[in-house]
């Protein structure tokens, strides 16, 4: 009789546990995930994130796939074998989702940059070629494929952010316009999560590029004294970028391009300079740079028959190519000031100026300060290059002598 009694103890205990193993699992698998959902204070935030997401996803789609159907070629940057509504994407996934840029959005082409061909066919080549149609570089293996990261760096103003954007409008990859304020969470460890979940989303995506304006300022060189938070991003970034994922099963690259733009790339950290093996400098315009420039933002703007582009491309010399504009901006501010002020000293209502009665642009509106702005107040001084600087007679074509270019133009 103890015995059985025993037995009936030792059975009924087996399924007192059996049944609570049970009910754990049930409860971790299905109940569990449900009641995080129903009582996360952030749960109408993630679910609009979601549907944005998908929207936003949806509409990328949807306008390559008119792009074909318009004429255009379907190359493997074009193609999306995996359609949105198949995309499975975490909460931070859904977060990242809403950077991807659709290319009709930006309104940048390569034709719109004035200069730097040579900086413009590389990028081509070397890094869209190689991502969106990948199989006219296989005869070389790996060592054609598109490189894992590209830098452009330079002066501020020279058209680093805009090369950019052209690669986005035309290269028909995906493109991640990262934000720093997207990897800055506040609760601790969400900032790696949305680190990984940018690679995972670009991998679900590729080809895609992941652009990071300034760099310098998310991945900068790493210090002792930094907190711990940002030390954990760099280092997670750096291991998704080329780490163990970084290849398919096949050994293959992965297609994906970390595009970064930066004024300092001395403060960035050499393990991401590592990373970046294509670095391009986008270096103040030269005269030719100047000139073409002026000629794409003085194209629809009226000018005086004796305007002389040639001579404002020389006395801008030392200007970036974002001065230059500013500076066409504030001249062509000259004829409408004097226009509006001479109409408002004859007596008549301002609703009945004519904007065809105003005089086109010269070039004595480049100068002086009449607005507050960017026009030229004197000749620019060269700044003397390096090799100058050490008593060496070469000269740095980088700079160059207004003084030497100037051109005698009688006022109008």
């Amino acid at each position: 009789m103890n015995d059985q009694k025993r037995a009936k103890d030792l059975l009924s205990g087996l399924m007192i546990v059996a049944g609570a193993l049970s009910t754990y699992f049930l409860f971790r698998e299905f109940a569990a995930p449900y009641l995080a959902k129903l009582l996360d204070p952030d749960r109408e935030k993630h679910e609009q994130a979601r549907l944005r997401a998908q929207a936003n996803l949806q509409r990328i789609q949807r306008s390559k796939r008119e792009a074909i159907d318009d004429g255009g070629h379907a190359t493997d940057g074009s193609r999306q074998t995996t359609k949105v509504e198949e995309l499975v994407l975490n909460e931070y996934e859904n977060q990242v989702a809403l950077e991807v840029v659709a290319p009709e959005d930006i309104p940048v082409g390569f034709d719109d940059i004035g200069g730097l061909e040579d900086i413009i066919e590389e990028l081509k080549e070397s890094i869209i070629y190689p991502l969106t149609m990948p199989h006219l570089y296989s005869h070389g293996g790996p060592l054609l494929s598109a490189p894992s990261g590209v830098l452009l760096y330079g002066p501020p103003g020279c058209g680093k952010t805009m090369l950019a954007k052209a690669v986005a409008h035309e290269s028909g990859a995906s493109f991640i316009n990262l934000h720093i304020s997207t990897l800055t969470e506040k609760w601790y460890g969400d900032s790696n999560k949305l680190v990984r979940a940018v690679f995972s989303l670009a991998l679900k995506l590729q080809p895609a590029i992941i652009f990071i304006d300034e760099i310098d300022a998310v991945l900068g060189t790493r210090r002792s004294g930094e907190h711990e938070a940002s030390g954990m991003v760099k280092a997670e970034f750096m291991t998704l970028w080329d780490g163990l994922t970084s290849t398919n099963a096949a050994g293959k690259p992965s297609r994906i391009v970390v595009l970064g733009a930066t004024n300092r790339i001395n403060d960035i950290d050499e393990a991401i300079l590592r990373r970046m093996p294509k670095k391009f400098p986008v270096p103040l315009p030269g005269k030719e740079q100047r000139l073409r420039i002026l000629q794409l933002v003085l194209g629809d703007t009226r000018r005086d028959p004796e305007f002389n582009m040639d001579y404002i491309a020389k006395v801008t010399a030392g200007m970036s190519g974002s001065d230059i504009k500013e500076a066409c901006r504030d001249a062509a501010m000259v004829p409408m000031r004097e226009y509006i002020r001479e109409h408002r000293a004859s007596g008549a209502a301002m609703s009945s100026v004519d904007p065809q009665r105003v005089r086109g642009i010269r070039n004595e509106d480049f100068f002086g300060r009449r607005g507050g702005g960017q026009i030229l107040m004197e000749m620019p001084t060269p700044q003397p290059s390096t090799a100058n600087r050490r008593g060496k007679s070469s000269s740095s074509d980088q700079w160059e002598d207004p003084e030497d270019e100037m051109v005698p133009v009688s006022p109008s």
